[in-house]
């Protein structure tokens, strides 16, 4: 611990991010009369109509100037990483967060579930599309330079598969399941980008700078 410098307690900025993630949808959905957030999706909370938007906004916001933090410094700390493939997925990975938090900060859905509006299409087809896809990309990519080479990384590799696998249910399932569980199901794929930033903070915090 006494070895550890600025860069990499700043890392630890990953897992606040976590943490204020969980608090905009548990306080969100607090503030959100009638909201269920088995059936609705997260973003329903930070819709510009909905009565949690503000307070949900509010953490959602802290969440977000975290989560590029975090991914910012770790860019650097695996600049020196040899494996191509686990760089490229760090670099690809933190362009996610920076393409999800101005993306979606720009685009908020106008309303809650999907109303047709430019803004909304944006929002869910564009940014979503864009950041799903990235996500995937990176995560393999990680999982591959994770297990090869001299610097192995094991458990962010398994943590990238579980992060894969939750993301691949979360994006194929919350188009085919049933309204009723579409919120739940949509939330594998944003839990999972979200935790696997943590992870990635604790592995940027266990990391020597130079």
């Amino acid at each position: 611990m006494k070895n550890k410098k600025l860069i990499n307690w700043l890392c630890l900025t990953g897992v606040l991010s976590a943490i204020f993630y969980l608090l905009h949808d548990v306080i969100g959905s607090a503030n959100y009369p009638g909201y269920d957030w088995k059936s609705q999706a997260v973003s329903d909370l930070t819709a510009t109509d909905a009565p949690s938007f503000v307070i949900a906004s509010g953490y959602v916001t802290v969440y977000k100037i975290f989560s590029c933090i975090a991914s910012a410094l770790l860019c650097i700390l695996v600049k020196n990483e040899k494996s191509k493939a686990f760089k490229s997925g760090i670099y690809l990975f933190s362009i996610m967060n920076f393409v999800s938090a101005i993306g979606y900060t720009l685009f908020p859905l106008s309303s809650a579930g999907y109303d047709g509006s430019t803004q909304s299409f944006i929002h869910v087809y564009i940014l979503t599309t864009l950041v799903v896809l990235l996500s995937i990309v990176s995560l393999i990519l990680i999982a591959i330079g994770s297990f090869k080479g001299k610097n192995k990384h094991v458990i962010l590799g398994i943590c990238a598969i579980a992060a894969f696998i939750l993301m691949f249910v979360g994006a194929a399932g919350s188009a085919n399941v049933p309204k009723e569980i579409f919120g739940l199901v949509e939330r594998f794929s944003t839990y999972s980008a979200v935790l696997f930033t943590a992870a990635l903070s604790l592995y940027g915090f266990k990391q020597k700078s130079n």
